[in-house]
């Protein structure tokens, strides 16, 4: 079983932590981001990590998300962030 299937909102969650953490170091906030682009391993998985996204960005910046057929390291999600 893939990490995100089943529902599974921990890595998305996961990600969006790291982006955030990242950010705060920065002196920056989630807030400040205005695009934003997800890789999905799996588009089935993409009302699980939307759940998760629409937590973290309240702000609604600009988002395209995609299916790739890979993502490194058998991860199931990938995240660009403009601010």
């Amino acid at each position: 079983e893939r990490p995100c299937s089943g529902g599974n909102l921990r890595p998305g969650r996961a990600k969006l932590q790291n982006a955030e953490a990242i950010l705060d170091e920065a002196g920056n906030g989630l807030d400040k981001v205005f695009k934003t682009t997800c890789f999905l391993a799996d588009m089935g998985d993409f009302a699980s990590f939307n759940e998760v996204y629409a937590r973290y960005f309240v702000s609604k910046p600009s988002r395209s998300c995609v299916a790739v057929k890979h993502c490194p390291k058998a991860c199931c999600a990938r995240l660009r962030l403009w601010r």
